[in-house]
Parts: C-alpha cells; sequence; structure tokens
C-alpha cells in the first residue's frame, strides 16, 4: 500500500476487521528502506527490512493490499516488496500459495489498470484472490459495508 489515502484505506479495513475480533497487522510499504531489485542487489544478498515484512507475510493467512494506481499499475513499492518476498526464501511459494487476498484502491482515476495487474501477478504467485474488489476515489467514497462484505468473502 502507499501513504494518504490508501493508507486511510487500509486503517478503515484494519478497525473493521479489529472490530470483528480479527488480528491484524498493518504495513506500509512507503517506510520500508529496501534497495530496488535488480540481478545486482539480489546478488548482494536479502536487505535486512524484508525480515519483518517475510515473517508477516509467510505467517499470513491471508491479505488486504491496498494501493494507487501507478502508471496504469501497481506502485513501485509494493511490486519492489512483491520482488524481494518472492526471492527471500527458497520456495516463494510458502510466502504466497493458498492464501487469500482482497484488493482495494484509492485512486484519481478508477484504479482499474492496478487493479487487475495487481490480481493477475497475486494470482500468479498462488494467492486466492477475491473476485471483488473495492474502488474509491474522492468522488466516489468508499463504505463500511462494502469492506465488511469484503472481508466477509476473505475468511
Amino acid at each position: 500500500m502507499s501513504n494518504g489515502k490508501n493508507l486511510d484505506l487500509a486503517r478503515a479495513f484494519v478497525g473493521v476487521a479489529e472490530a470483528q475480533g480479527r488480528a491484524t497487522t498493518l504495513l506500509d510499504l512507503t517506510t520500508l528502506d529496501l534497495p530496488v531489485f535488480t540481478p545486482r542487489t539480489e546478488a548482494e544478498g536479502v536487505p535486512s527490512a524484508i525480515t519483518p515484512v517475510l515473517a508477516t507475510f509467510t505467517e499470513a493467512s491471508r491479505f488486504v493490499f491496498c494501493g494507487p494506481e501507478y502508471n496504469g499499475s501497481t506502485p513501485p513499492c509494493l511490486t519492489n516488496v512483491i520482488a524481494w518476498l518472492s526471492t527471500a526464501t527458497d520456495d516463494f511459494r510458502q510466502v504466497f500459495n493458498g492464501k487469500g487476498a482482497v484488493l482495494a484502491t484509492h485512486s484519481g482515476g478508477h484504479g482499474q489498470k492496478m487493479l487487475m495487474a495487481l490480481r493477475m501477478q497475486l494470482s500468479h504467485m498462488g494467492v486466492n484472490v477475491v473476485g471483488r474488489e473495492l474502488q474509491t476515489n474522492d468522488k466516489k467514497p468508499y463504505r463500511i459495508s462494502s469492506i465488511e462484505a469484503l472481508l466477509a468473502e476473505l475468511v
């Protein structure tokens, strides 16, 4: 996820989930000090900043991804984290495979291209992405009932 409106959206998901008695962990990927994933940086070894993220992802049984659309795709910080997570262990499937996910976006436009790109990437990694997603922007605010419905599908 990113900061700003998507961080607010993520906090709304956390609030609803916690009100339902679910344990949550909120990760703001913009706070991570990660080098850009490249063959050179990969050869230098897994950065220590990915270790707690890897532990959180590995232990989680489900995810909610909130992020804006960047140039018709996913935000760079999210793409970078997924790249590091997929190479930080000998078996990236243990991080993603068989886990559920909800996708949400607050974008200046519709955010549909980001949602499609992320759905395709996560599905490739073995994540079971809920068919419905949440799209919101300043002109179309989200409803708590939509978050509740998405979390119910995620269980």
